[in-house]
């Protein structure tokens, strides 16, 4: 099943029902919490105005901590942090645009990626970084910000989503049990699988602004960016 949270970024509330609970933890028919998973923090909110600081998988479930009592079967109302996850949707799709112009410059991929609230860090598979080329590619990336394209997110079954060129090389990264792949499209920019949380539209991101570059050593080269 697709989490809600995939099909509806922009959920801000949302009813469901107590399928389990361990401990601390609950697990919900559906759910709009993003768990931590690919360098993106969860979310944190409220169910039935208890709070949610941690969202994690765990044997293919997602388990909400909370400190309260819920019985199995109990209808919550579910609310998360907007103004936290709406942070994270505009750095994660801003990274998948820094991301395709390196590519396409370099031929990098990348290696690890880190959204935090003020800054994100992008790691890539690249022997030497041309810093001349730091300002050029942050004037790129606002550029395609600024046009306003299109994120499309859709779900196709396996088969279908390795005929995408893109995609071929990750078909050895997906585990064969993974029948259905999400992909994320910035029209005419990027496509890739992704199950993070993005933006409708790239002018939503308002700006970058490239802070920092680092040698993480060989072959792996680290780019800073915020929000601006």
């Amino acid at each position: 099943m697709i989490p809600m949270y995939m099909k509806d970024c922009y959920l801000k509330e949302f009813d469901t029902n107590v399928k389990s609970v361990d401990g601390d933890y609950v697990e919900l028919e559906d759910t709009i919490f993003y768990p931590r998973s690919g360098g993106q923090p969860c979310d944190h909110g409220t169910i039935n105005n208890v709070s949610v600081e941690e969202v994690v998988k765990r044997d293919g479930r997602i388990l909400h901590k909370v400190d309260g009592t819920f019985s199995i079967g109990k209808n919550v109302r579910c609310k998360i942090d907007w103004g936290r996850r709406y942070t994270f949707m505009r750095y994660h799709t801003a990274a998948h645009v820094i991301s395709s112009i390196i590519h396409k410059e370099t031929g990098a991929l990348i290696t690890g990626n880190q959204i935090s609230l003020d800054k994100t860090r992008i790691d890539f598979s690249l022997p030497e970084f041309d810093k001349t080329k730091i300002a050029e590619w942050e004037k790129r990336v606002n550029e395609i910000i600024s046009e306003g394209h299109e994120v499309k997110m859709s779900v196709l079954p396996r088969v279908e989503a390795f005929k995408i060129p893109d995609l071929v090389k990750l078909k050895k990264l997906l585990p064969e049990s993974i029948n259905e792949v999400r992909i994320v499209e910035i029209a005419g920019v990027d496509i890739q699988a992704c199950g993070g949380t993005h933006v409708k539209n790239t002018k939503e991101i308002g700006g970058i602004k490239i802070i920092k570059t680092e040698n993480k050593g060989k072959n792996n080269r680290r780019i800073y960016f915020s929000l601006v």
